[in-house]
Formats: structure tokens, sequence, C-alpha cells
């Protein structure tokens, strides 16, 4: 359809940004619910962020995403940051108005995803592969729907803090930090999900996995690896193969889109629209 003067702005700010589906993936949802709406990359180096949210709030801007490197540093450019954005400690969703305010949508999206394959973690042992940024998004979520969660990474220090951030907020959550080694024994132990929030097995690093060779893949799981370039990551691949239940990140891609669209818009989002248009973008 074509843009018109009445066009209402959004779009997403990064660096780099040239790879986001983030463009495909709104404005296929716009076009088809019949929209008159712009979703629009910029790529934005960090020390010129202040200018650009300026400058988007100025153009009349309804919203924006910030990804990489931006979601940390954008909630100090705000007038609002939402509680579950400063308890992850990144934003990814900008809305504008008389107040800007800051909102992370990783962590419901991540639960709407799940819920799409039947995945139900409340109460349940949970495995959380990493202690990055990504990592604190899932680990909020489970948390929230009172997982039992043990987050393994090399470095326990790292996800000891992570937890620590996170404790106080849910307390009828178990979280529990453990080193890397320590993930035959937990694998043994038969959780119900486990989730890779690392970097391994993403493009260019195809042939990489966050789940050593020598440690079998309980059958009887739901592997989820936020990975989605490619969407069969070889850890998927050997969960797959042993039985287990492999699910793919590029559902949480979309829940987290969508939850910025029906908050920008206030119409529902067509997520079937949107998961088709990533993956023709693939």
């Amino acid at each position: 359809m074509p843009i018109t003067g009445r066009a209402r702005l959004a779009g997403v700010v990064g660096w780099p940004v040239a790879h986001s589906l983030s463009p495909a993936m709104h404005n296929a949802a716009f076009q088809a619910l019949g929209l008159d709406w712009v979703y629009a990359p910029f790529a934005v180096p960090p020390e010129r962020l202040a200018d650009a949210v300026r400058g988007l709030a100025a153009l009349g801007f309804v919203g924006a995403n910030f990804t990489i490197p931006h979601k940390q540093t954008v909630m100090d450019l705000v007038d609002e940051v939402s509680p579950a954005a400063r308890a992850i400690g990144a934003a990814n969703t900008l809305v504008f108005g008389d107040r800007t305010t800051a909102d992370n949508t990783d962590w419901s999206g991540f639960l709407r995803s799940l819920r799409d394959v039947g995945c139900d973690p409340a109460g349940q042992r949970c495995l959380v592969l990493g202690a990055g940024g990504a990592a604190r998004a899932v680990v909020y979520a489970l948390a929230s729907v009172g997982a039992d969660i043990v987050v393994l990474n090399r470095s326990v220090e790292r996800s000891a803090a992570l937890l620590a951030d996170l404790d106080q907020l849910f307390p009828a959550a178990r979280l529990q930090s453990l080193p890397l080694v320590a993930l035959a024994d937990e694998a043994a132990a038969h959780p119900y999900l486990v989730v890779n929030t690392t970097s391994l097995g993403m493009v260019p690093r195809v042939e990489t996995s966050p789940w050593p060779s020598d440690v079998p893949i309980p059958a009887d799981t739901t592997v989820y690896d936020l990975v989605y370039n490619p969407l069969a990551t070889r850890f998927l691949r050997e969960a797959k193969a042993s039985g287990a239940r492999a699910v793919d990140g590029l559902g949480m891609l979309v829940h987290q889109g969508a939850i910025a669209f029906e908050t920008w818009t206030g119409v529902a989002a067509p997520t079937d629209v949107m998961y088709k248009a990533c993956l023709a973008y693939l």
C-alpha cells in the first residue's frame, strides 16, 4: 500500500543494523492489516545515540526498537524505564509522546514463544546456558513464572551476579549458579527446559555448540536455542537426533516484535505474517 503524508513512523536503531529482520517483519504486519505505518532501520554509532533519540522524538516517531550496542545506554536517555527493563538491565522498545518510555519485550516475547510450542516452565527445572544480556531476559522470564533455574556459565561470578540482581524480585523462583563443568550432572537430572543464550552456533560460527559432545542431551526435554540464523543450529540438530524437542529462536524474535507492535498501534499483531516475513528474509 502507498505511504501517505499521514503515515505513522517507527524503526530500529543499532550499530550495525543492516542485518535486522525487524523492518521486514513490521512492514509486512502493517501491510497485512492495512495500517498507514512505516518502519525503517537506522544505523547509529554509539556517540550519536543521544542525538538519534532526540531526533526520533522531534520527527514524531511513535516508537522504536533498539538493538546492540544500544540496549543499555538508551535507558539513560529517556524519561521513564519499565520495572522489567530496569531489572534486566536493557531496553529494546521505546514509546515516544509527552514522555519517552523504555521497556523490554524480550522476556515476554520469550514466554509467548514457549506457549506457542506448549512449553510451560512454571515450577519446572530449567537450565540456562550463558550469563550475558540475553540470559538476563530469559532468567527474568523464567523467574517470573516461578521456575527452578540453574544458570551454567564459565564465569560463575558473572552468573551469580545475574541471579543476585533478580533473586529479591522473585522469591518464589529457585535460582542457582553453577560452573559449566556441572553440565553433565545437570543434564543427567533430566531438566524440563534447556535454553542456549550464547552466540555459539550463530552465523558464521555454525559448527560451534554450547553443549559438549560427550554429554548426552536428555530425550525428554525441550531444547531452546535463541539463535535464529541459522534456524537449525548444530545444538538443535543434535538435540533432535537425541529425541528432544528442538525450538529455534525465531519465535522469540517475532513475539518480542509483536509486543512492541501492539504497544505502538493498539492492534493485535499478525504473528503468522511476521513469522513468514522473517523466514522469507532468512
